[in-house]
């Protein structure tokens, strides 16, 4: 394979930003210098006025194969994501089959081998009745347990209390959890049917799915956490309730309780239903400006650990329905990084905090091999960004299989040029290398 010799680059890694040199050598990151490096045989990239990142780590998406692929596939989401800068993703079991068998679980890493753009994992999938299977996950090789504690797309809501709290002690990995408390939930639905019957008006969706729902499910997660001491990742926090659950005052490595907030959750509002209507429909909720400004807070302060995207397509056909019909999740890894770094042009957050919370706490969390961070003999997933070239958000530049964005119409001032997976360009300014591919994730357990 080529050498390839990045040059002139504003390097961001490990809370520091400095201008240097990349060499790429046989999928790892050679050589870093601030001073020129010289190389006869590889390839030049000059990225004089371009930011060089590690390739973002999406710890929660939602590529829909098997068996939901009309909404998306491993392939064209992957291609999406890396155009997207996210050079590694991990997926969710509740596809079609459900991967709630170890065996199911192979067939989607296959799947991935011969299709996924980027490095790829999957959640094994807990349910009430499969703990045999949960504890044959290899550790090694395996992101993580996913356990859905709220019913949402697929049918896997975990509800015995008996049955997670011998998940919650029984198993050493990395659990992480969707919470929203489905008694709540129902309540809520029932009464706002009765008065509207299905075409409820989606301002009532943040009301439906509730602050308390959400910190009722996610607060009983802790303590379960804390009672059986169980490793938990809470996935896409909503509320700034939730926000006080979680604490900042030991390092990210001794904490046994982490928690994320996805993109969606950060931009918008519930003062965008009235515009986005069922396009930013999600579980949980999109919430108030209060709950907005306490994830960003929450997020500066080091309470939340991880910003994700939890991408989850859907058709237009579907989501163009009735609230009761009209799915929820959208499709963002094409776009996530782009919105980030609007709030670091507004000055919300430094571009050295960003990359902590989208790439080096991903790797640290999931203690991903090699991964995260731009360091000589880890693998070369980079990305390169030119913060001062702006794009508007159409139909004609987007990629995922649906075909549509939350981000439609939006103008973003930055514009992803290249980016590398295991030292492969994989994209380069709108081409795709169409012949290499992603790895699996290892991890350090």
């Amino acid at each position: 394979m080529n050498a390839i010799l990045i040059k002139n680059a504003q390097i961001v890694n490990e809370n520091t930003v400095f201008k240097g040199d990349v060499l790429i050598e046989n999928n790892l990151i050679k050589q870093i210098s601030k001073n020129s490096i010289t190389s006869n045989s590889a390839t030049i990239i000059d990225a004089k006025g371009s930011y060089l990142l590690p390739g973002l780590i999406d710890d929660q998406v939602h590529f829909r194969e098997p068996g939901l692929t009309h909404k998306a596939n491993i392939a064209t989401e992957s291609k999406a994501a890396i155009a997207g800068g996210i050079t590694s993703f991990i997926e969710m079991p509740n596809t079609v089959p459900q991967a709630t068998t170890q065996e199911l679980l192979e067939e989607k890493f296959k799947i991935a081998a011969k299709t996924s753009y980027a490095n790829y994992s999957f959640m094994f999938g807990g349910t009430n009745d499969n703990l045999e299977e949960i504890l044959k996950t290899n550790p090694k090789n395996v992101a993580g347990i996913k356990l859905f504690l709220g019913s949402s797309t697929g049918n896997m809501l975990v509800d015995d209390e008996a049955v997670l709290e011998k998940i919650f002690s029984s198993t050493k990995m990395l659990i992480s959890v969707h919470c929203e408390d489905e008694a709540t939930v129902r309540k809520n639905t029932e009464k706002f049917i009765a008065e509207y019957g299905n075409d409820i008006p989606l301002k009532y969706h943040p009301i439906i799915r509730s602050e308390e729902a959400c910190y009722l499910s996610s607060s009983k997660a802790i303590a379960l956490a804390k009672k059986t001491g169980a490793r938990l990742h809470v996935f896409h926090l909503s509320t700034e309730k939730e926000t006080h659950l979680f604490r900042n005052d030991i390092p990210l490595e001794e904490k046994q309780i982490t928690a994320e907030v996805c993109i969606h959750h950060l931009w918008f509002t519930d003062a965008d239903y009235n515009e986005k209507g069922t396009y930013i429909k999600w579980n949980p909720a999109v919430k108030t400006a209060n709950d907005k400004a306490g994830l960003w807070k929450a997020l500066l302060d080091d309470r939340i650990d991880v910003i994700a995207t939890d991408h989850a397509p859907h058709t237009l056909e579907e989501k163009d329905n009735v609230y009761t019909k009209a799915p929820s999740g959208g499709p963002l890894v094409q776009h996530a990084l782009n919105a980030l770094l609007e709030k670091v042009k507004d000055g919300t957050i430094s571009i050295e905090k960003m990359v902590e919370k989208a790439c080096h706490n991903p790797a640290k969390i999931f203690k991903i091999e090699k991964r995260g961070f731009i360091k000589e003999g880890y693998f070369a997933d980079l990305v390169l960004v030119d913060t001062n070239a702006s794009y508007t958000v159409s139909k004609e530049n987007i990629l995922y299989k649906c075909g549509w964005s939350p981000f439609e119409g939006t103008q973003f001032s930055s514009t992803i040029t290249h980016t590398f997976v295991n030292g492969n360009l994989m994209y380069n300014k709108g081409v795709f290398n169409e012949f290499d591919k992603g790895e699996r994730i290892l991890f350090n357990r």
